[in-house]
């Protein structure tokens, strides 16, 4: 069998990788996606399902107001005592010279939770870490941010012990590691192995040069030398490898002995390094031990393979989700999300009408507080995504419709909204690096029509819209719009997500004008 990466498509980044028992676990961001922290498994590391989310209400996070790509970074999942383990970061600014960086730990009995409520440990850094020593005693490592002038401003790794009884940080700080002379270290994890304390990192930032990289010492405190022939996996030197931005590890030994490392990555645009609307992904691949003591790619040098040699473990393949929802149940599901707070009644319910998703208008897209968007992650770059809305908006204060969207700054939106003259108007209305226009040319005015069919069509770079009264006859309502507007390094901004595509509501007076929508299909071409 073999591992067919990315093994998480589409905004599954920072994976924090864990086995219990036959059950591996990856963890991964989901910055001010709610609910937050999802939660995959597997029991061959080859077919993998979304389990679960850990945060699932604003009495266990509030992300109200945290800017875009704030909010939940680099989840650390872990096992000991019986227990379940999770720290994770809510990011509450990150654009000036200082970043006010939450760190929190919970635990819970099953992964599926209930899980504790969280407890704040710190704030010196982020990419918090728990690591469980032999001797029963438990350390918290982040990185440590520096906003001094003429200082850098990732400052190392630190540590700190952790008292689970009292749920606190106690003892003096150590700073463990100061990182190689690429810089920017990040992500610790730390394990034990043939006697070794090893401390795997990240550097060179998440973009171009993101790297992964091993040190090791006798003494838990260090010193830590580092691997004389670091990284230990990167794709800094081969620009047009599939894989781009290989980084920030974690790292699992299978029943058998074996050793399987998880790591963050991106699929660019072809012709194009940066542009990666997919966001960052998550890749497995095999690892050895060389005969100095330091982990290797079992295929060989640092560049992370497509495919990978599975463990001998029985397969388990799991359903796939349905291409088109019919919004046929009471709960809204594990495949959508929210922005910042999370899928309520009051707004996004499924009960108000059997077979159709009711949506209430709240804040704008520009919102960081409230707003009604039911989303998905776009994971194919070329696919189709579908829906049919009943919506009769009296004003242009209200509108709905389907969202292609990337953050506050970036967005493609095929909409209805009302209009003093014209009605019920249909067009599309768009932001680049912050700059709101209108495809004013091709809006339509849809007074007779009861329903309206919305569709994105996704192909490479081009994205379209497209309209029916019907579902039959389709109206273009756009001209060919770039998808890669919608990416993570898209005008420099360093952003976290991906694109995602979903259904939204906006009334501007806060009337909670309400839109009806039938179904919701994404469908990938082959």
């Amino acid at each position: 069998m073999k591992i067919h990466n990315p093994v998480l498509t589409g905004f599954h980044p920072d994976p924090s990788f864990i086995r219990v028992e036959d059950d591996y676990y990856i963890a991964t961001s989901t910055f001010e996606w709610m609910p937050g922290v999802a939660i995959h498994h597997s029991r061959d590391l080859v077919n993998w399902r979304l389990l679960t989310h850990a945060l699932t209400q604003t009495t266990s996070i509030d992300l109200r107001g945290n800017g875009a790509s704030g909010s939940i970074w680099a989840p650390a999942l872990s096992y000991a005592d019986g227990q379940f383990y999770l720290l994770f970061t809510n990011v509450k600014s990150r654009h000036r010279v200082y970043k006010d960086l939450h760190n929190y730990i919970m635990t819970a009995d099953s992964i599926e939770g209930p899980w504790s409520t969280p407890v704040r440990l710190n704030g010196s850094g982020f990419d918090p870490f728990l690591f469980h020593d032999d001797d029963g005693r438990k350390w918290l490592l982040n990185m440590r941010w520096d906003y001094r002038k003429q200082h850098p401003s990732f400052g190392g790794i630190v540590m700190q012990e952790y008292d689970a009884t009292a749920r606190k940080l106690i003892g003096p700080i150590h700073t463990l590691y100061q990182g190689t002379p690429v810089g920017v270290t990040e992500g610790p994890q730390l394990f034990r192995h043939n006697g070794w304390y090893y401390l795997m990192t990240a550097e060179g930032g998440t973009g171009l040069n993101h790297m992964i990289v091993l040190a090791r010492s006798r003494q838990l405190t260090g010193p830590y030398e580092v691997d004389p022939h670091f990284p230990l996996l990167t794709s800094a030197h081969d620009p047009v490898h599939p894989l781009q931005q290989a980084g920030h590890g974690s790292l699992v030994q299978t029943q058998q002995g074996e050793w399987y490392l998880a790591h963050l990555c991106t699929r660019p645009l072809p012709g194009t390094t940066l542009l990666n609307p997919l966001g960052r992904e998550t890749a497995i691949q095999r690892c050895i031990w060389d005969e100095q003591g330091w982990l290797r790619l079992a295929h060989g040098g640092k560049i992370p393979a497509l495919e990978v040699e599975a463990p001998s473990l029985p397969a388990q393949p799991f359903p796939q989700l349905p291409i088109r929802d019919d919004f046929d149940r009471q709960e809204i599901g594990l495949a959508y999300s929210s922005l910042r707070v999370p899928l309520d009644s009051s707004w996004a319910s499924l009960k108000v009408r059997p077979g159709f998703l009711r949506l209430r208008g709240r804040e704008s897209l520009s919102s960081a507080h409230e707003q009604s968007m039911v989303a998905r992650p776009i994971s194919h770059l070329h696919c189709t995504i579908e829906t049919c809305m009943e919506f009769h908006p009296d004003h242009f204060y209200e509108m709905a419709g389907l969202v292609c969207y990337y953050d506050d700054a970036d967005y493609y939106y095929l909409r209805a909204s009302g209009d003093e003259i014209r009605g019920i108007v249909l067009g599309v209305v768009m932001s680049k690096a912050g700059v709101y226009d209108e495809v004013f040319s091709m809006q339509l005015s849809i007074n007779d029509w009861e329903r309206c069919y919305l569709r994105a069509v996704i192909n490479g770079r081009e994205l379209m819209f497209y309209a029916s009264h019907d579902g039959e006859q389709w109206i273009p309502m756009c001209t060919p719009q770039d998808f890669g507007t919608l990416s993570d390094e898209y005008g420099g901004k360093l952003g976290f997500t991906g694109a995602f595509a979903g259904m939204c509501a906006q009334d501007l007076d806060q009337q909670q004008k309400e839109a009806w929508f039938d179904y919701f299909e994404y469908q990938p071409h082959s």
